[in-house]
C-alpha cells in the first residue's frame, strides 16, 4: 500500500457533515489593520498579562506616540509604543493561531475553574501568552476521548455552530438488549426534553449480547446528547469516548492526559472545511532601532505533560 501523504488520514467509516460553501479567500497581508486595544497588541507580544498592562496604563507608565496611553485606548499600524524604558513600533503581520488534540481522561471537567475544586481539562495544557485556549465541544466529567482546543475563537465558533453540521463520532458501550427497532429509533430521531435528535450514523463495534460497542454519529452537540438518546430506548451508556471531531481524529498513542499541536496547516485545513477563509492579520510590536529585542523570545511558553509528535497526520483533508 502507498504511504499516504503528509496530513492526510485514512477517510472515516462514516458519512461526513456537509462542507459549507468557502468563503472569499482575503489576502492574508495588508498595509493597513484596524485599531486594537493596547494592552491586547502588548500582552501578544508577550510583555505581560492584560490584567497587569491595564494597571500600568492606569499608572501612566505607558505612552503611545510620546503621550501617555488610557485604558482602553486602541493603537494601529504606525504607532509607536514606550514601555519599561523601550520603545516599538506597531506593524500588521500575518495572523498566527494555535491548536491541539486533548485525549481527555473521565473525572476532568471542561471548564476553567471548578467550584468543587475538580480537575479541569485547561490543567494540563500548555501555557500561553496573549491568548487562551478555548474548547471545542464539551465533554462531560464521565466521557473521555477527543476534545479538540484552539486559540482561534472564529474556528471554534463555526465548527460548534449547528449550521455547518460538523460531525462528532463516539464509541459507546451500551448496556441493555438492543434490537433492530431501537436502532431504527435512533436513526429516524426521537423526541427528547429539548426536541427531536437522532444519530447520523450507528455502526455494530463488537462486543456480546447485553453489552455491545457501537460507534455514533452527530450533527450537533446538545447537553449529554448521546447518553440521553440512548436512554430513550431503556438502555444504558457504560462507558462513552469521542474518538472524532470533524476531519480530527483521536491519535491511537496519544495516552490519556496528554496532547498533540496540529500544524499550521492542519489549521487551515479545519478553518477550510467550515468555509472560513486565511486566518485575518493581526498587529504586533517590533523594537525599535538600538532597543534590546525582546521580542524574539517565543510567545508560546510550552509546559506541561510530555508533547507527542506531530507526524501522525492528525488531520484528513477532503
Amino acid at each position: 500500500m502507498p504511504k499516504p501523504k503528509r496530513y492526510k488520514m485514512k477517510q472515516a467509516k462514516h458519512p461526513r457533515q456537509k462542507q459549507a460553501p468557502a468563503m472569499e479567500s482575503k489576502p492574508q497581508h495588508s498595509d493597513e489593520h484596524k485599531p486594537e486595544r493596547l494592552q491586547k497588541i502588548m500582552a501578544t507580544a508577550g510583555l505581560g498579562s492584560r490584567r497587569m498592562l491595564e494597571q500600568k496604563i492606569k499608572k501612566g507608565e505607558v505612552l503611545i506616540n510620546n503621550k501617555p496611553a488610557s485604558l482602553g485606548q486602541s493603537a494601529c499600524t504606525g504607532d509607536h509604543l514606550s514601555f519599561a524604558g523601550q520603545e516599538w513600533k506597531v506593524v500588521n503581520v500575518a495572523g498566527k493561531q494555535r491548536s491541539l488534540v486533548y485525549n481527555k481522561p473521565t473525572g476532568e471537567v471542561t471548564t476553567r475553574s471548578d467550584p468543587q475544586g475538580r480537575p479541569t481539562v485547561f490543567d494540563r495544557l500548555p501555557k500561553i501568552q496573549g491568548a487562551r485556549w478555548i474548547a471545542v465541544g464539551r465533554l462531560d466529567i464521565n466521557t473521555s476521548g477527543l476534545l479538540l482546543m484552539t486559540t482561534d475563537g472564529e474556528l471554534a465558533n463555526a465548527m460548534m455552530h449547528p449550521s455547518n453540521q460538523v460531525d462528532r463520532e463516539y464509541a459507546c458501550r451500551i448496556f441493555g438488549e438492543i434490537d433492530a427497532e431501537k436502532l431504527a429509533n435512533l436513526r429516524n430521531g426521537v423526541m427528547l426534553d429539548d426536541g427531536m435528535a437522532q444519530f447520523s450514523d450507528i455502526q455494530p463495534a463488537g462486543g456480546e449480547e447485553g453489552n455491545q460497542w457501537f460507534h455514533v454519529t452527530l450533527l450537533e452537540g446538545r447537553n449529554r446528547e448521546v447518553r440521553r438518546l440512548w436512554a430513550s430506548q431503556d438502555v444504558m451508556v457504560s462507558r462513552l469516548k469521542r474518538v472524532r471531531y470533524g476531519a480530527v481524529f483521536l491519535p491511537k498513542r496519544l495516552r490519556m492526559g496528554e496532547w498533540s499541536e496540529l500544524s499550521a496547516l492542519d489549521h487551515k485545513i479545519l478553518r477550510e472545511d467550515v468555509g472560513l477563509g486565511p486566518i485575518p492579520d493581526q498587529l504586533a510590536l517590533k523594537p525599535e532601532k538600538g532597543h534590546r529585542d525582546s521580542d524574539k523570545r517565543s510567545t508560546f511558553k510550552k509546559t506541561g505533560p510530555r508533547k507527542k509528535s506531530t507526524r501522525y497526520k492528525n488531520v484528513d483533508r477532503r
